[in-house]
């Protein structure tokens, strides 16, 4: 108690400008984000908090929103494909099983563009039906299937890091900052796993229902999930070409993603390698007469948040002239600092 009563003089002959400086700081590292809107589009379900935990374990009873439609969609095109294909099966030639069955065999091999070539089209009407619905496939693939993928991926990387921290017993919030921390590496890891287990059940599958030796087997295997399809093997059983339903469009959705998160694993690395540079770049005068913003020969600690973030690359001059020119809409008296009574005017007016 002595030496604070003691120290307190000193701490009262503190210049008024640095402690000014000192509270300024205490409040840039006290500031939060700010809150979430109240509208938050669908690109943005992607953001985790602590009830998103709580809905990945429910799945099972309540679908998530993006992963329902994706169902639909998927449906939807089936249905009217395979009727399609049906009605006009007989001006589809190849080696036929049933009737229903090779009409949702077809349209799949169409959508995933794979295109074996044990069944094809050889009437104008076919051939326009298959055009039509090649287009339409890739697109659903690309911005429907996708994204249900990817909320698969992302339910499978909470699963592993709840299980890799099983033993440690931590909270959820430990959970989400590990997801957002090594969020892509562990959706590669994932995916890689995957397309590992893909490829296994499909080659095994091949050599056991088809009949075709382990190397014919894997070839088939490769060339269907990279889409290349020469069509010398394929499922030509029953059995073969109802697997075939729902692997081909499981494996080839499987390659795009882990071709994605590769790319993106690839960016964040090259991002991070970019802070870290900036971080241990020493300043110079040329730095700092950059970064100052306003011209008075000073960087305040704003000035200089702004300049290191447009140098990671976070935020570009765009960004900030944006941003600038909405403040000083919102600056009605043109003090330089915003307040209740500038907020009032300016939704007024």
């Amino acid at each position: 108690m002595e030496g604070s009563n003691i120290n307190q003089p000193l701490l009262d002959q503190l210049p008024k400008t640095l402690q000014n400086v000192d509270s300024r700081r205490r409040r840039l590292r006290r500031l939060k984000s700010a809150p979430m809107p109240e509208f938050v589009p669908g690109e943005m379900n992607d953001i985790k908090d602590d009830q998103s935990l709580s809905r990945y374990e429910s799945i099972l009873d309540k679908l998530h929103p993006s992963f329902r439609k994706v169902i639909l969609y998927l449906v939807i095109y089936l249905t009217i494909g395979t009727t399609c294909f049906y009605f006009v099966q007989n001006q589809i030639h190849g080696k036929k099983v049933n009737g229903v069955l090779d009409s949702v065999y077809f349209c799949v091999v169409t959508m995933t563009t794979v295109g074996y070539g044990d069944l094809v089209p050889n009437s104008a009407t076919a051939k326009l039906l298959a055009s039509f619905f090649v287009f339409s496939g890739m697109a659903l693939v690309g911005m429907v299937l996708s994204k249900g993928a990817d909320y698969l991926v992302e339910k499978q990387e909470t699963l592993l890091i709840k299980a890799l921290h099983m033993r440690d017993k931590v909270g959820p919030s430990v959970i989400l900052e590990e997801i957002e921390t090594n969020k892509v590496r562990y959706k590669c890891f994932v995916i890689t796993a995957t397309l590992v287990v893909l490829i296994v059940v499909g080659t095994v599958f091949l050599a056991e229902v088809e009949k075709l030796s382990t190397i014919d087997a894997f070839y088939c295997v490769c060339s269907t999930i990279t889409t290349l399809g020469y069509g010398d093997k394929s499922f030509s059983t029953k059995a073969g070409r109802i697997f075939a339903i729902f692997w081909i469009l499981t494996s080839t959705l499987c390659l795009a993603q882990f071709f994605l998160y590769v790319a993106e694993f690839n960016t964040e690395r090259k991002q991070k390698e970019l802070v870290q540079w900036v971080l241990s770049r020493k300043m110079t005068n040329v730095d700092l007469e950059v970064a100052d913003l306003d011209n008075d020969r000073v960087v305040g600690a704003a000035e200089f948040v702004v300049y290191k973030l447009k140098e990671m690359g976070k935020i570009s001059q765009d960004d900030v002239s944006l941003l600038l020119d909405e403040f000083e809409c919102l600056d009605v008296d043109q003090s330089g600092t915003l307040s209740t009574t500038d907020l009032s005017l300016a939704q007024s007016s």
